[in-house]
């Protein structure tokens, strides 16, 4: 038995997949082939005619070209035909079935860059024109995550997630923010989701800087986001150790801090009074990340190789920090490292990076 269909799923043998492949290939570039033909007939005479054919071929190409893009996902030439099929209808409906059939895809070959690709492509031919927009976006976010289930670390997936976040209102950015949370809270070593949580985070500060609208988030609310999430990258550091992503993460919300709420410089018309949060102060900053170095520098005496690697992400961190701060948090980390632990730290566990600390006293 070669082939298996049962609640809705077919199921086809591994013997006959070249076969079936190869056919579905001859069969798609003939009906190309003569497609492309018809294309360049467009301006002489007998238009009914050629109009007919034009139907029929376009016909087959789709029928062969999803055929094939079934057996063989990143089969580009099949991809663009459709394109251009599309481009030339602009049916709704065809737009649609052609989510569903890259939905499909995507289904059994989840990590497909020409079936995320195309996808784009659909949205962006029908933004502006779709009364839906926002539920299709909406759709599309709930796949990523439904993929991102059944396949671990995948950059195209959240790459995809990543761009649509461009046509989402402020309220989607919003509850996107807060629903990615406890994903990224269990699969810690997924740097693809933290990189989603630092597009949210930015467009909500685009939104903030340019939106006139005044019941859009305001810049206290922001401030607070901010800080909800540094104390939650921090939890998750102490939670789970040794996991780069976590320290990634949180070297972008410390670049976010520097550059608009240290120097309070969120708000366009003027600078941005920080009364209601503590986020602003910079000794409190400095001295939360000071604390949390100190903790994730404490080595148990036993093997857990991870903490070792904590303890390197941390002095590496706390180093980069000094670097990109203000001289005043220099000397700060000066006082607190007069003994050399970070320098003695940092030739045990990981000579090659003791250099580190002679930039860092030279830097000031």
């Amino acid at each position: 038995m070669f082939f298996w269909n049962r609640e809705h799923k077919l199921g086809i043998s591994t013997l006959v997949i070249l076969p079936l492949y190869t056919a579905a290939k001859d069969a798609f570039m003939e009906a190309h082939k003569q497609y492309t033909m018809l294309s360049y007939l467009d301006g002489q005479k007998d238009q009914s005619e050629i109009a007919t054919s034009h139907d029929i071929v376009e016909s087959q190409v789709m029928k062969h070209s999803r055929a094939l893009l079934l057996l063989s996902s990143d089969f580009g030439t099949a991809w663009n035909s459709r394109k251009h099929v599309l481009s030339k209808k602009q049916q709704f409906q065809m737009f649609m079935d052609e989510m569903l059939l890259s939905s499909l895809v995507l289904s059994y070959s989840p990590k497909s860059e020409r079936a995320w690709s195309h996808r784009r492509w659909v949205i962006k031919m029908i933004a502006g024109k779709c009364p839906n927009l926002l539920e299709i976006v909406g759709r599309e976010s709930e796949l990523v995550k439904m993929l991102a289930e059944n396949s671990k670390m995948n950059y195209r997936a959240w790459n995809h997630r990543c761009w649509l976040v461009s046509y989402m209102p402020e309220a989607q950015v919003l509850h996107e923010l807060q629903k990615s949370r406890d994903w990224a809270g269990l699969h810690v070593a997924d740097n693809s989701c933290f990189h989603y949580r630092t597009r949210l985070l930015l467009r909500m500060v685009e939104d903030l800087q340019h939106s006139q609208d005044p019941n859009s988030l305001s810049s206290a609310e922001l401030q607070q986001l901010l800080k909800e999430e540094l104390d939650w990258v921090g939890s998750l550091i102490m939670r789970y150790v040794g996991r780069e992503a976590l320290w990634l993460h949180r070297r972008f919300l410390s670049v976010l801090w520097m550059k608009y709420f240290a120097t309070c410089d969120l708000n366009i018309s003027g600078p941005l009074c920080c009364e209601s949060t503590d986020i602003c102060d910079s000794s409190k900053f400095v001295d939360n990340e000071l604390k949390l170095y100190e903790a994730c520098t404490i080595i148990p005496d036993n093997d857990f190789e991870d903490y070792h690697t904590q303890a390197i992400y941390s002095a590496t961190y706390i180093i980069w920090l000094a670097k990109r701060m203000p001289e005043s948090f220099g000397v700060e980390l000066q006082k607190k490292a007069e003994d050399g632990k970070l320098k003695r730290l940092l030739e045990k566990l990981c000579p090659g990076k003791s250099f580190l600390w002679d930039s860092l006293t030279g830097h000031f």
